[in-house]
């Protein structure tokens, strides 16, 4: 091989692993995508068959009528503490439900809508590394993604290439909406406020008195994880 084809051949294999480096993170975000993609499907298929909360005209399933309880407990209970037990990244680990207990085959409490991101996830219970690969994480010492005035449900996902769930949350804006839903209902709610925070800044995401929060959670700068990009939501009624 002269000289010219070797240069030639190093040039095309070059732009062909440049290319392919350019094309990863699509390719990632599309595989996980399809993934969440299939877990949401799952749940909505669960819960289809199920009667949901709908002006208390209807009976609700005993077990979803027990977990909700059991959740707006638990939500009445961390607010009343102060959120005592939310002191460090430890604290927000482990699951504050086993969902199992009541009628579901994982944790898997739910999933996001961000349309302004163009991303749906599925949300689950406890903040472990293993939760994260999956999908987006209710951290464990905050409210549960049910609503309710002195709640503020804080909920965390990766932005890595592998892992770009939450990859472009500084596009949200004051004033786009987002959906939660639950095994009851959708809730929605608006942007209102973006924030850039410390991880030991857990203040920063408490319940606020007297508003009804969802509060996202990510790893700050792009790349790095010594600081928290933190978006406020506030619940829209109906």
């Amino acid at each position: 091989m002269n000289k010219r084809k070797i240069i030639l051949f190093i040039a095309f294999a070059l732009l062909l692993i440049g290319t392919c480096l350019l094309l990863y993170p699509d390719f990632v975000r599309w595989q996980y995508n399809k993934k969440a993609a299939s877990i949401k499907e799952d749940f909505d298929e669960r819960m289809k068959a199920e009667e949901r909360v709908n002006d208390n005209e209807t009976e609700l399933p005993p077990y979803l009528r027990d977990l909700y309880e059991a959740m707006q407990a638990y939500n009445r209970n961390i607010y009343e503490n102060g959120q005592e037990g939310f002191k460090d990244a430890y604290s927000y680990q482990n699951p504050s439900f086993d969902l199992t207990e009541y009628g579901f085959p994982d944790n898997t409490v739910g999933y996001l809508d961000i349309p302004r991101m163009n991303i749906s996830l599925p949300v689950i219970l406890g903040a472990t590394q293993e939760n994260m690969e999956l999908g987006a994480v209710h951290l464990t010492e905050t409210s549960l993604p049910i609503g309710g005035i002195n709640t503020n449900c804080v909920i965390a996902a990766h932005r890595g290439a592998a892992t770009p769930m939450f990859r472009d949350i500084e596009a949200l804006e004051t004033g786009d909406k987002v959906y939660l839903t639950n095994p009851w209902e959708t809730l929605t709610y608006r942007v209102v406020e973006t924030k850039v925070i410390y991880p030991y800044e857990t203040d920063e995401v408490k319940i606020q008195e007297g508003r009804d929060l969802l509060t996202f959670s990510t790893c700050h700068p792009l790349g790095f994880n010594y600081q928290r990009y933190i978006v406020y939501c506030e619940r829209l009624l109906p």
